[in-house]
């Protein structure tokens, strides 16, 4: 426990602050699964959602919630998912 003002103050800071870095990190969880889930079942919007995707991602970074080599990896699977599913379609 706690024995200092400030540190109690600082466990408090730290509560909201994971708490809204949770809310972050849910988003962009949940927005990269449907953007993987458009790839793989070839919507036609699946340009649209992937790009959603990928602000979200950026937007996570600025917000310091992850890192930028998390986000750049993140971000570079999706894309080559995405161009594979395109060249395929592109294919047949």
């Amino acid at each position: 426990m706690a024995n200092t003002k400030t540190a109690k103050e600082n466990i408090l800071i730290t509560r909201r602050n994971a708490k809204r870095n949770l809310h972050y990190k849910t988003r962009m969880k949940t927005l990269v699964k449907k953007a993987l889930l458009a790839v793989e079942s070839g919507a036609e919007d699946r340009e649209k959602i992937v790009r959603e995707a990928l602000r979200n991602i950026d937007k996570t970074v600025s917000k310091g919630v992850v890192k930028k080599s998390t986000a750049a990896r993140k971000k570079s699977r999706l894309a080559i998912r995405l161009h594979k599913s395109l060249t395929t379609a592109a294919q047949a």
